[in-house]
This record gives C-alpha cells, sequence and structure tokens, in this order.
C-alpha cells in the first residue's frame, strides 16, 4: 500500500512539474510578445508562482486524505483480527453457582445451559433458574461449550469482631457484702398475694389495682421492725401471666407459694411449683386464709405432696407458715421464715465495680419519657451511669424508689425506677453497664447486627426449603404431563385454569369476614406480653383467623386508628386512655376501640368479638308437640293425600311454623304443612289437648300410629368461637 501511494506521489508530481514548465513558457512568450512588461518584474513573477502553489496544496491535501482513507482501510481488519484472536474463551466460576448466573458468565441464555446438561446424570426437569450447579455440572457444560475454566477468588467476608457486653467473672469472695433476698410472691388468683403485700410494706396496693387483681409486676422494698430488708417481687397470680412468673422466679432468692387453706392446690398453683422448681429456687409455703371457718391447712400440705413440695411436718425442708393476710395474722412469723431462709442461702454480692442487673417491667410515661423498674444484682448504681439492655442504651438521669422519691445510689437487690433510656427496653432485658456512650452504641450496633445475621440465616433456610418444595412440584408437573401430547396438554392446564375461578364479591366479603385484625396497646411491656401469651394460645383459626396487626405501649394514637382503619380490625387497649381527637377519629373511620382495666375482660371481649365474625348458629326451639293417633288417606282430585289424625301433648301447633316427624327417636322427615283440620274447618292453631288432622308437603312419606309430629322455630343465635383461653 505505502509502495502504491509513493508511485501516486512521483507521478503527480511530475505532472505537475510538466505543467508549470509548459505555462510558464506559454506566458513568457505572450509577455515577450505584448512588449508591455519587463520579464523581470517581480508581480509577474508572483502571479507565474501563485496558481502552482495552489495546485500544490490541492494535490497535497488530497494525498493526505488519501493517505488517511487507506490507512485506515488498512487498519480496519486488523482490529476486527486482533479482537476475534481476543475473544473470550476463559469463563470465571465459582462453588455453588446457579444456572442464571452461569448463563451470565457464559454470556448466554438459561436454555443453553439446559441444553448442554441434556443427556446428563443430572435432572434437567427439575433445574430452576436459581438452582444451585454443583462443580462436577459446571466443567461438563464448560467443556461441550469448549470453553475454559477460571476459578473466581472470591472475597471472603471479613470476620466481625465481637463487640457485646457481658456480665463480669464472678468476683473474689473476700469482695462480696451481704445482701438483701428477693422473694416473688406465687400463688394462685385471688388467693390473697396483693393483700399479703399490702399488709407488708402498709400501702394500699390492693385498693388501687383494678378488681383487686395484680395486673403487672412490681418490685417493692419492705423494711421490717427487726430491721431487715426484703425485696418482692409481686408477679400476677393469673394463669395468664405464667411467662411473666417464669421471669419473676429466674431474678429470685426465695419464692413464698401461696395457697389458700379453703381452696387448695389449683392449675396456676401447680404452675408456679414449676417455675421455681426450673429455677432451682426455695419455697416457704404460706396457707393463706387460716380464719376461715372452711379452712384446712393439713389438707394443702397432703395435696401439694403430690407436686413434690414437702412440708418440714412431713419430713421436708419446705417451712409452712398458717396466715391471714386480712387481719394480719402470723405475718411477721412469715417474714421470719423468709429472713431464717435467706441466712441459710448467705446471700451476697459485689457492690462495686459495673452494674448488673434486670428489667423487671419497662413502661413509657409522658412526661418522664422511657422509664424501666430493675433490680439491681451487682455494682452500684449511680447518676451518669452508661446502661445498656437489650438493644436499648440509657445515660442513667435520675434513679427512684417504689415511692417515687429520688436516690443517688441503688446496691444490690434494691428495686429502682431508671430514667435516660433512649428506648424502651423489654422486661426481663439484662442490664450492664458500658464505660461511655460510645461503647453502648458499639454494643448496640453489635446486637442489631447479630440479630440480622439470625434472621438472614432462617430467610436462607426458609427460601432453600421452599425451592426443594418448589423443585418437587415442578418435577411431579413434569411426570404428570410428561407422556402426554402438547395439544392434550394444554388442554388440561386450560381446564385447569378454568376451575381456579377469581372468587365472587359475595365470597370474598364471607372470606374476609373470617379474619379479625387486632391492635394491642398497654400501659407497660410486661402487660401487652401476657396479652400476646394469651393470644398465642389461639387455636381455632379454622373458625376464624386472629391477625396481630400491631402491638404496642403507650397510648392509642392517630396511627393506631389508621392501621385499624386499614385493615379492618379493632383496637384493645389495657390500662390506657384514648384521648377525645382520637376517639371522634376512629368513630368517623367506623374503627372499634376497646379500653379495659382487667385483664381477663378485655380477653372475654376478644372472644365475643371473634364470636361476632363467625356465622350465626340455627336453633331449633320446640312450639308444639304431638303424637299420631290414627292415619288415613284423603282423595284430592286424582291422587291420595295420607292423613295423620293426632292430638296435641305440649304447646300448640302452628301451620306458619316448621314441622319435624320423629320415629323411634331419629327425625325422617322436615318441612312444612299443607294442611291443618279441626274436624272439617281449617285452622291455623291448634292447642293443647285438641285433635287434628294434618298433611305434609311430602307426598312419600307414611304415617304410623305412634310417630310424634315435633312443631318448632328456628332462631339464628350468636356463634361462641371454641377457643378457651384457660380461665
Amino acid at each position: 500500500m505505502n509502495q502504491k501511494l509513493l508511485k501516486l506521489e512521483n507521478l503527480l508530481r511530475f505532472h505537475t512539474f510538466g505543467r508549470e514548465l509548459y505555462s510558464l513558457g506559454q506566458r513568457r512568450t505572450l509577455a515577450l510578445w505584448r512588449h508591455g512588461f519587463s520579464p523581470a518584474c517581480p508581480m509577474w513573477t508572483a502571479q507565474l508562482h501563485a496558481r502552482p502553489l495552489q495546485l500544490d496544496m490541492l494535490i497535497g491535501a488530497t494525498l493526505f486524505q488519501y493517505r488517511l482513507l487507506g490507512t485506515k482501510k488498512e487498519e480496519r481488519p486488523r482490529k476486527s483480527q486482533l479482537s476475534s484472536t481476543k475473544s473470550k474463551t476463559e469463563v470465571e466460576v465459582w462453588i455453588g453457582m446457579t444456572v442464571e448466573e452461569l448463563a451470565r458468565a457464559m454470556e448466554k441464555n438459561t436454555d443453553y445451559i439446559y441444553e448442554a446438561l441434556l443427556n446428563t446424570a443430572i435432572d434437567v426437569d427439575s433445574l430452576e433458574a436459581d438452582s444451585r450447579l454443583d462443580e462436577v455440572w459446571i466443567k461438563e457444560v464448560l467443556k461441550k461449550a469448549g470453553r475454559k475454566l477460571k476459578w473466581s477468588k472470591l472475597k471472603q467476608d471479613k470476620v466481625r469482631e465481637n463487640k457485646d457486653a457481658v456480665r463480669r467473672p464472678q468476683a473474689d469472695p473476700a469482695l462480696l457484702a451481704p445482701r438483701s433476698p428477693v422473694v416473688t410472691i406465687m400463688g394462685h388468683v385471688d388467693h390473697g398475694k396483693t393483700t399479703l403485700l399490702d399488709k407488708l410494706r402498709k400501702t394500699q396496693v390492693a385498693a388501687m389495682e383494678a378488681g383487686g387483681i395484680t395486673q403487672h409486676i412490681g418490685a417493692f422494698l419492705v423494711s421490717l421492725p427487726s430491721g431487715e430488708k426484703i425485696t418482692f417481687l409481686d408477679t400476677p397470680g393469673h394463669a395468664a401471666f405464667s411467662a411473666m412468673r417464669a421471669r419473676g422466679a429466674q431474678v429470685t432468692d426465695i419464692v413464698i407459694l401461696v395457697v389458700a387453706a379453703d381452696d387448695g392446690v389449683m392449675k396456676q398453683t401447680v404452675e408456679s411449683i414449676q417455675h421455681a422448681k426450673d429455677a432451682q429456687v426455695p419455697i416457704v409455703l404460706a396457707i393463706n386464709k387460716c380464719d376461715k371457718a372452711e379452712a384446712d391447712p393439713e389438707k394443702v400440705k397432703k395435696e401439694l405432696l403430690a407436686h413434690d413440695v414437702v412440708c418440714e411436718d412431713y419430713g421436708g425442708d419446705v417451712q409452712a407458715v398458717p396466715i391471714s393476710a386480712l387481719t394480719g395474722e402470723n405475718l411477721m412469723a412469715l417474714a421470719e421464715a423468709t429472713i431464717a431462709l435467706a441466712e441459710i442461702l448467705e446471700l451476697k454480692a459485689d457492690p462495686t465495680g459495673p452494674v448488673e442487673g434486670t428489667v423487671i417491667e419497662s413502661f413509657t410515661d409522658k412526661g418522664k419519657g422511657p422509664v424501666t423498674t430493675a433490680i439491681i444484682q451487682r455494682g452500684t448504681l449511680r447518676k451518669g451511669s452508661v446502661l445498656v439492655a437489650g438493644k436499648c442504651w440509657a445515660k442513667v438521669r435520675l434513679i427512684f424508689d417504689e415511692n417515687g422519691k429520688i436516690i443517688n445510689e441503688a446496691y444490690p437487690s434494691m428495686p429502682v425506677g431508671i430514667i435516660g433510656w433512649r428506648d424502651l427496653p423489654s422486661a426481663g432485658d439484662e442490664i450492664l453497664e458500658v464505660e461511655s456512650e460510645a461503647r453502648a452504641r458499639e454494643v448496640i450496633d453489635w446486637r442489631i447486627y447479630e440479630q440480622e445475621q439470625e434472621k438472614n440465616k432462617e430467610d436462607l433456610k426458609t427460601i432453600e426449603e421452599k425451592r426443594k418444595e418448589h423443585q418437587e412440584a415442578h418435577r411431579k408437573a413434569r411426570e404428570k404431563y410428561g407422556t402426554l401430547h402438547w395439544k392434550e396438554r394444554s388442554f388440561i392446564k386450560y381446564l385447569e385454569r378454568k376451575e381456579q375461578k377469581l372468587l365472587k364479591p359475595k365470597e370474598k366479603l364471607e372470606r374476609d369476614s373470617n379474619i379479625l385484625p387486632v391492635i394491642i396497646k398497654g400501659d407497660v411491656d410486661g402487660s401487652v406480653e401476657a396479652i400476646l401469651d394469651i393470644m398465642d394460645t389461639y387455636d381455632a383459626s379454622h373458625e376464624c383467623e386472629l391477625d396481630l396487626v400491631h402491638f404496642g405501649v403507650g397510648d392509642v394514637s392517630e396511627n393506631d386508628v389508621n392501621l385499624a382503619e386499614t385493615f379492618d380490625g379493632v383496637i384493645y387497649g389495657f390500662n390506657v386512655n384514648a384521648g377525645n381527637v382520637i376517639q371522634k377519629s376512629a368513630a368517623k373511620k367506623g374503627v372499634k376501640i376497646k379500653l379495659h382495666k382487667i385483664i381477663y375482660h378485655l380477653i372475654e371481649d376478644l372472644q365475643e368479638e371473634l364470636g361476632s365474625r363467625l356465622p350465626c348458629i340455627v336453633e331449633e326451639h320446640p312450639v308444639g308437640e304431638a303424637s299420631i293417633l290414627a292415619t288415613f288417606s284423603v282423595t284430592e282430585g286424582k291422587k291420595k293425600v295420607p292423613v295423620a289424625g293426632c292430638r296435641v301433648q305440649k304447646g300448640q301447633f302452628e301451620k306458619q311454623k316448621k314441622f319435624k316427624l320423629i320415629r323411634n327417636g331419629h327425625v325422617i322427615w322436615k318441612g312444612s304443612l299443607t294442611s291443618l283440620k279441626h274436624h272439617k274447618d281449617d285452622v291455623s292453631v291448634i292447642k293443647t289437648g285438641m285433635d287434628c288432622g294434618l298433611s305434609l308437603d311430602e307426598e312419600k312419606i307414611d304415617f304410623k300410629v305412634g310417630d310424634e309430629i315435633v312443631c318448632y322455630e328456628e332462631k339464628q343465635v350468636p356463634a361462641k368461637t371454641s377457643w378457651d383461653p384457660g380461665f
């Protein structure tokens, strides 16, 4: 190519040079002929050289464009040739690659992968786009495609350092100091637990409680005349709060089991014993209501033997103290028995170092924000301490006792209220003190990260299970249609789709009416947890599905109303308020807000609401009864109609009501009467003791002497849910 350009360039220059000489010669001859100008005139010389210079520039530009064009044409095939030589022959793969990922790496579609795996040991029909391939099948696909394999160096996730806060190791026994016992009072509902505490701490707790029932855990420090102090955890005696009682047993040293002398061992009593045993906590038996005439303390002791609670009178180690919480009888003896047991246990704690404790209760106060009731188990809590509990942290602003009095320090076994939480921890969370706010945030971040990792693992496990189910369903479908012609297969699928019609509006309404969405709001975290525990026992989903949309602590808010409107649900509030603005908004949107002060009333209301979502039950109410004394037939037109001669023995017969024929205790017919006569007169009512003749709307029914006919009316009665929450 370069030689051709060179020859062309030389040829053009030679041709141009010849033309310049010819032109110069012609113009010189013309000038001499005219005698008007001197041959040496500079202007003439400039004109002679102007045109050849322009021509030369034109030729140069032409040559440059031609050379450029030639170069491009020459480079084009060279580039394409280079790209073809550097075509992608290697495919970057990794272990656990899916079909879709392999197809993307090979720049092919998934059908190419399926085709490459045909006639191999793998079941191609079970493969999906997200199915993971073993190493052997990845190599097989690349081998058939004529591609080289390159293993990818996957970046390993950096293992995150554990930044969690944990309890300190056991302290040196020399540093331990005696502490007050933490006592939990347990037992059956209405056996007198709250009244007992009321007498011990000289406060009117029972008067403040709705219905005299303790609604959530409270922690109180009681000072005895002897100078000893006991911290009491008052756990609810209701069956619904078994989880809260269990948590109370885990933070306690001694359990006082209250059993009514006139009632004996009940279901919740047995549960309390089990919680104490699970926590390996000793029991002191308080036999209450001994002032009643029907009281039988010995019966209580014998009943407890069946549950491995052996009193000292029967050779065991459980102290039994007969008391009367109402009159205050023997309460000091019970306190002394508790202190004596505490001395035997030699309860001690380390009052130095970072604080360790347990959240007993948590709630939101309008003026104070998130507040927790806690038991300090180690260290000394002071104002300014930085605490973490669950996924919440606090810089302590205020510490107060059970009477609301602000205190500066809290030692082991003291129940205190803590203000300064950024968020609301859950009852039962472990409280740990850390060095700084930055360290607290680090701990919370780690715990959130750890929770996310656990959730991801569970999600992956669920996804894998769903994938296997889908593959199995796909395999069965392939087996079902595998031998059929494509036309037959299409027709069968069409019929299946036709059967799966969309729900009609009426059917959709009936389906939606069998779902009860609920929103739960409570005053404290423990109350909400107890309600949710009860709802977990719901076992009547086949009747009506119970859907928990939202739950939380605090008064009913506008957001709750909006949620209830969206899901067509009901808001249940326990010991919370709903302002006038909220109630008006709810009434405008057709949202029910149901507020309760006693938890079992809330559950009863929930049962009624569930029953209202069920179809009504049709009940039969008898109006009159008669026995058949004779049978005969009457001719009407061309047919004979069987007639029964009856005598009404109870109630009355009304022609417009429903009737049923009973033979040997079995109902053989139900329907209406075509005629009811007294002698020869048509009547609408036959009273007790009167005879009548009647015929049925079913001609094929034959009467027999001795059969019974019952007149009844149908009434629709609201259905009741079969769910039994256990109380």
